[in-house]
């Protein structure tokens, strides 16, 4: 079994890859979609979503990056394709599963499951494109407003040589709104030969275990869910080898949100870096009750020195990670 980290736009960046990876149980993660359209991006841009390239394509913890490009365009997608591989790209992943108004406006992410017949032309082109060494992959949701074509484009997928598939067992319309339909995974399986990976709604370890006893599923892959619980994956797969559970505790969580908060620091103007660390106390208060009263205590605060004390750090002093 693998449990890979989800790519979330505008939250697991590269600073949250490096302190969710740190914990352990992840085998691989996923950068933010790179939008494509019209040209051939410069490197920086994928440098800004993939600083990992300047270390082998891996978190600072030695998990595998799989780089995410999105768009609607086959040509475009291809040839950025190819110019990440020669980057550093060991694996490339194609979006198809962004609910997004904005981004499905643009023809881009969901959208395109209303053209099993596009999405074959993307796969198609991006693998001819990319060197034969460098698997190509997807993710998908199981269709726009309904599930009929959820199978059409899971083989348009397989067909066009995608070698895995994660299915986000949800339509476009449904959101992240629960339940998550793991039965429609095992439907997916029945009907490609590639390895289908499960998504969506996996917060426990008893959640998993439903998911794996419905679908089938080997691998799953974990977004919402680790954010808010940053052990899920170590807890998972320690319930997978039959060992004890052990949850992590507040007070082992707390010198992982001073390190997020210094590479915040690092990275980030000081108007940008409490909102970041604001956005992940909010999940992480759906397991732990002491985030919530962190959380309040920094609602309003603004002052990146009052915030560093807060978090039970000197400024200037913070720990590097």
């Amino acid at each position: 079994m693998q449990i890979a980290l989800a790519p979330m736009e505008g939250l697991v960046d590269d600073i949250l890859r490096n302190v969710l990876t740190k914990v352990g149980g992840i085998d691989w993660c996923v950068t933010e979609f790179i939008r494509v359209s019209e040209r051939l991006m410069p490197a920086h841009y994928f440098y800004k979503y993939a600083s990992e390239f300047h270390q082998g394509a891996k978190t600072n913890a030695g998990t595998p990056l799989r780089l995410q490009l999105l768009g609607s365009d086959p040509v475009c997608l291809a040839e950025n394709a190819a110019f990440a591989c020669e980057l550093g790209a060991p694996v490339l992943d194609l979006n198809f599963g962004c609910p997004a108004k904005t981004v499905n406006r643009s023809r881009g992410g969901a959208i395109l499951l209303k053209e099993p017949e596009l999405l074959h032309s993307i796969v198609s082109q991006v693998r001819r494109a990319v060197p034969k060494h460098i698997p190509v992959t997807a993710k998908m949701r199981l269709g726009y407003e309904n599930t009929d074509g959820a199978l059409d484009c899971a083989r348009a997928l397989a067909d066009g040589g995608a070698e895995q598939i994660v299915v986000h067992a949800r339509t476009k319309v449904d959101g992240y709104k629960p339940p998550a339909h793991w039965e429609w995974i095992a439907r997916i399986q029945e009907v490609v030969k590639v390895p289908v990976v499960a998504n969506g709604e996996i917060w426990t370890v008893e959640d998993w275990q439903r998911c794996r006893e419905i679908c089938g599923a080997r691998d799953i892959m974990i977004g919402r869910g680790l954010v808010a619980r940053p052990d899920l994956a170590r807890q998972i797969a320690a319930a997978q080898k039959g060992e004890e559970v052990v949850p992590m505790t507040w007070d082992e969580l707390q010198p992982m949100l001073r390190v997020f908060w210094h590479d915040c620091l690092a990275k980030m103007t000081l108007i940008q870096a409490p909102g970041r660390l604001k956005q992940w106390l909010v999940l992480l208060t759906k397991s732990y009750p002491e985030a919530t009263l962190m959380f309040n205590t920094l609602r309003r605060e603004t002052d990146c020195d009052r915030i560093s004390v807060l978090l039970g750090c000197a400024p200037g002093c913070l720990p590097r990670s």
